[in-house]
């Protein structure tokens, strides 16, 4: 594994990228840092099977970025 890879926690989205995150991302965000397609993303949103806490706002979801940090292991 290439230095540059152990150093992101995902795709696209390195640790310090994670860890300044708001309180709640749009699930695009949520998408990007679990290495989730768009369409998989809110297909598991929409059935209640997202791998971390989401809320539904009327049409949009956001993503609990606590719950996001814990299930990639970057609780502080």
């Amino acid at each position: 594994m290439r230095e540059n890879e152990m150093t992101q926690t995902v795709e696209g989205m390195g640790r310090e990228e994670l860890l300044s995150l708001p309180a709640a991302v749009d699930l695009e965000t949520g998408n990007r840092a679990l290495g989730l397609g768009r369409s998989k993303g809110y297909d598991l949103a929409r059935r209640g099977l997202y791998p971390c806490k989401v809320l539904r706002l009327g049409n949009a979801y956001r993503v609990v970025t606590a719950d996001l940090q814990a299930v990639l292991g970057l609780t502080a």
